[in-house]
């Protein structure tokens, strides 16, 4: 293995966003591996692609396809062999990689949480009534809608600096952002409330990291093996099942958290109309060894429960 590790004269490519929220995240992966093998910061290269969903902003997501926006350029650029991995936030991975990859590392999950942004008031339950919020995600349209249909949602695309922006633009009075990717910036300055999973289950995988790579490529496998968290890809396991289940993508409502409790998984998933009118819940237990059947169980049973035209898209 030593002779096949990264140097200055053959970098490890890495692949990602050039956002600065997937910048941070591919500097965690390279020093996380830099630490694993005693390796110099020269022995990698940040290689930044761009993808569809950061050139296109001015339509929401839902109007120009789903997950793979923020994934087909890197992947095929993968494939291709000019970047040797590819760092993504899980909460925007298909459930499906493409032949020949493969998405089998995951670094410790941060702050699973949403978190309600507002220089105005501080918590949901404040703003007053008809009150305009910016959000780009369905599921946080939906949910907002579930809980205060008086609210007035409006798409708020971009990155973490565009939409704060748009925040102090008066665009809208408050926003929603991911814990996660705040932390991950170190943007204390950002006034925030984090939204616990009680009141608002996150997206699937959100907080998480993910490493791909090809599926012949025995060298990266081994190189990824040591900075690979268990616990998190039992989680993501069954978080992903139950979106495979539900055939969940950009285009429709679903939120779910796994948690490891007592050696167990516990999945929650929710289900939500697009206007916000009706939710479904679902939840199960299960040893670790079963997290992705669990996650399969739970999004079939919401399935079940969901009646014809569920998820049609009405505004």
């Amino acid at each position: 293995m030593t002779r096949d590790l990264p140097s200055p004269a053959r970098p490890l490519r890495i692949g990602t966003r050039g956002s600065p929220l997937a910048l941070a995240q591919a500097h965690e992966t390279r020093a996380r591996l830099m630490a694993a093998h005693g390796l110099p910061e020269d022995a990698f290269a940040i290689v930044v692609i761009k993808t569809t969903g950061d050139r296109v902003l001015d339509r929401p997501l839902k109007e120009i396809g789903g997950k793979g926006l923020f994934t087909r350029e890197i992947e095929e650029d993968l494939l291709a062999g000019r970047i040797d991995i590819a760092v993504h936030s899980m909460k925007d991975m298909p459930t499906v990689q493409p032949e020949g990859l493969v998405l089998d590392c995951h670094l410790p999950r941060e702050d699973v949480r949403d978190a309600f942004v507002s220089g105005a008031v501080a918590r949901l339950a404040d703003l007053p009534q008809g009150a305009v919020i910016g959000t780009s995600s369905l599921r946080r349209r939906a949910q907002l809608l579930n809980r205060r249909p008086d609210l007035r949602p409006v798409e708020f695309r971009g990155n973490l600096q565009t939409r704060m922006k748009k925040l102090a633009d008066g665009v809208a009075v408050a926003t929603f952002l991911a814990m996660a990717g705040l932390n991950r910036l170190g943007m204390d300055e950002v006034p925030r409330t984090p939204i616990e999973p009680e009141e608002m289950l996150p997206a699937i995988a959100q907080g998480a990291i993910g490493i791909e790579r090809r599926a012949d490529d025995a060298r990266v496998a081994a190189l990824l093996a040591p900075i690979h968290h268990g616990p998190t890809g039992a989680r993501l396991a069954a978080e992903r099942a139950c979106l495979a289940r539900l055939d969940g993508s950009c285009e429709t409502p679903i939120a779910g958290l796994a948690l490891i409790s007592g050696g167990e998984i516990w999945l929650r998933a929710e289900i939500l109309r697009p206007d916000g009118t009706e939710a479904l819940r679902e939840e199960g237990r299960a040893a670790l060894a079963d997290a992705a059947a669990l996650g399969d169980d739970v999004g079939g049973r919401l399935l079940a429960r969901a009646p014809k035209g569920f998820f049609d898209w009405r505004g």
